[in-house]
């Protein structure tokens, strides 16, 4: 990367939120998300096409490729109505200073070609500066594969991340993570996993009874949820894992009662989990192959969906109601030094999930005279913004792995059903259409 992409990406600007706020108030936010760096002007051109067959391919390629630099939080995509009229298809044919005048004015250029021969799909894909033209390539990469339009996708998602981590200075992109999340399309409430980007929709669980609260591991090759499932004769929520390399549920112990809510440790080595096992529903920590289980919260009420700190492993956030209200308390990971997040307002938090930094939290909070809504807070300063704010119920945020974006579930079309957007609320966009889907969880890679 050339110093001159380094200073660009150096500089804060005010970024714009539901209503105004003092400057301190959006400074911690946009540190703590990444969304207040200047963003590079890209132009992303259609790719010329080396052989006739490819032409299908090439409108699903960049149409992917559009979508997803467009989403990403990092770049300003400038319109196709100011590109000159030639495409480039490799770097002798960029004529740099076409594209960083006006009316283009663009920063960088993503573009590249395409051929299709036989079974296979090429993708030479470059990403210059041309407001530096001397300067060496940022990204000059090949990608292969199938010439179907799954793999179009494919490739454009990789093409997508690898100009992503050039430009913000090597955090991966966003576009070939995926959602796992409950639906009631199969007839029953069972673990699905799509696409970032919706696509892709498919089941994973087949138990023909009740299954929520998915949990990626942090190397994503498994997901834990609550499973409806006999134990003893009787059928309760119990812990499930799913493989995802294996297409299969893994063997792990079941316990008394009701057991629920699911998280794993920054590790992978441990799952914090509710279960009401000795009476009330407390916080029980136990080893990822059911080995060490211990208890960490004793205190009257219910207790419940704890999240570990994913950047230090010291710390878990969970919902009690100990003292009336469910609300968030901050705690050890061993139990001890439990603090109370209070709220400027009553009512109901629930739902927290960390950023990937560990700075921030975000939750469901029901205020009195309100729905539920996404909220975020500065886990050190206690301050709060405000992400949602319709009649509808927004609940349960994840956090992607860019901090720069977050799932959640909403009812503003009517049904639930699974929406994304930036993490200061712009950008919102569904997910999921038919059936009821719930409780999305963001993979970490």
């Amino acid at each position: 990367m050339t110093r001159k992409i380094t200073i660009l990406l150096a500089f804060v600007f005010t970024i714009s939120l539901f209503a105004p706020r003092p400057a301190a108030a959006q400074d911690w936010f946009k540190t703590g998300t990444g969304l207040g760096v200047t963003k590079a002007r890209l132009a992303a051109p259609d790719l010329p096409i080396r052989t006739a067959t490819a032409q299908p391919l090439e409108k699903t390629f960049h149409d992917v490729l559009w979508a997803d630099l467009d989403y990403s939080g990092v770049v300003e995509m400038v319109s196709p109505s100011f590109y000159p009229k030639q495409n480039p298809g490799q770097p002798s044919e960029l004529h740099a200073a076409d594209w960083a005048n006006a009316p283009a004015n663009a920063y960088m250029v993503a573009y590249g070609n395409l051929s299709a021969d036989g079974n296979g799909l090429a993708v030479s894909g470059y990403l210059s500066d041309v407001h530096n033209p001397t300067a060496p390539l940022a990204l000059q990469k090949i990608y292969r594969g199938a010439a179907t339009d799954a793999d179009a996708r494919r490739l454009a998602h990789q093409f997508a991340d690898d100009i992503i981590g050039v430009l913000s200075g090597g955090l991966p992109g966003i576009a070939q993570t995926h959602m796992a999340y409950v639906s009631t399309k199969s007839g029953t409430k069972e673990i699905w996993e799509m696409d970032y980007d919706g696509a892709s929709q498919h089941q994973l669980t087949h138990l023909k009874s009740i299954s929520l609260t998915p949990r990626w591991s942090p190397d994503a090759t498994r997901i834990a949820f609550t499973c409806y499932v006999p134990f003893r004769g009787v059928t309760s929520p119990q812990i499930c894992i799913y493989s995802t390399a294996s297409d299969r549920l893994i063997a792990f112990p079941r316990f008394r009662s009701t057991n629920a809510s699911p998280a794993w440790s920054p590790d992978g080595s441990q799952i914090a989990f509710m279960s009401s096992q000795n009476g009330d529903p407390e916080i029980y920590v136990v080893g990822a192959d059911g080995t060490h289980l211990h208890r960490i919260t004793f205190a009257a009420g219910v207790n419940t969906s704890p999240a570990w700190n994913p950047k230090t492993g010291k710390q878990i956030v969970f919902v009690s109601d100990r003292a009336g209200d469910p609300v968030l308390y901050l705690a050890n990971a061993d139990g001890s030094n439990v603090q109370r997040l209070d709220m400027p307002d009553m009512g109901y938090v629930v739902d927290p999930s960390w950023s990937p930094n560990g700075q921030l939290l975000a939750f469901s909070w029901r205020r009195p005279t309100g729905n539920f809504d996404i909220y975020v807070m500065d886990i050190v300063s206690r301050q709060l913004l405000e992400l949602t704010r319709d009649q509808a119920r927004n609940e349960r945020p994840s956090w992607a792995p860019d901090g720069r974006h977050i799932v959640f579930e909403s009812t503003r079309t009517g049904t639930r059903q699974i929406w994304s957007m930036l993490a200061d609320g712009s950008q919102p966009r569904q997910l999921t259409y038919q059936g009821q889907n719930e409780s999305p969880n963001w993979s970490p890679k």
